[in-house]
């Protein structure tokens, strides 16, 4: 019996699978175009390059990137930022310097080298794009929030 029961299920879903390719193409998706399509792809957003430095929004937030990046190689055995932003390279480049929080372990013991937590930048440190804004925001500045309290 449950030999029968299970065959005549397999069967069922045998037939119901071409009807369920044969979908309607009228899904409504988020990308506002049938999925059996392969449209254009947007261009890529350029990147803000005028070297100069954001504001922050909150404290401890990472200062974004105010130059482009593209070929920077930043791997387990380079990392091009350091080229310029180096406690010793400072100087010549006149790049802010890494924090010195970067040179602390996770114990807050401090390190003569960049810690190996905080020596792959672009996990925090992004840089800007001119793209447009895909979803509204009610963001409210950290400050702006505290000159309305009092």
């Amino acid at each position: 019996m449950n030999k029968l029961i299970c065959c005549a299920l397999l069967s069922l879903g045998c037939l119901a699978t071409p009807v369920a390719l044969q979908a309607d193409d009228n899904i409504a998706t988020t990308r506002n175009y049938s999925l059996a399509t392969d449209p254009e792809p947007p261009r890529m957003p350029n990147v803000i390059n005028n070297d100069q430095k954001q504001a922050r929004s909150y404290p401890m937030q990472p200062p974004t990137i105010p130059h482009k990046i593209d070929n920077y190689q930043v791997d387990i055995n380079t990392n091009k930022c350091l080229s310029c932003h180096k406690r010793s390279r400072t100087g010549e480049s006149q790049a802010p310097m890494v924090s010195v929080t970067h040179f602390m372990d996770r114990d807050g013991n401090f390190l003569a080298e960049i810690s190996p937590r905080r020596y792959f930048c672009e996990q925090c440190h992004v840089v800007q794009t001119d793209a447009k804004v895909l979803v509204d925001s009610d963001f409210v500045d950290m400050y702006e929030l505290i000159e309305k309290g009092r």
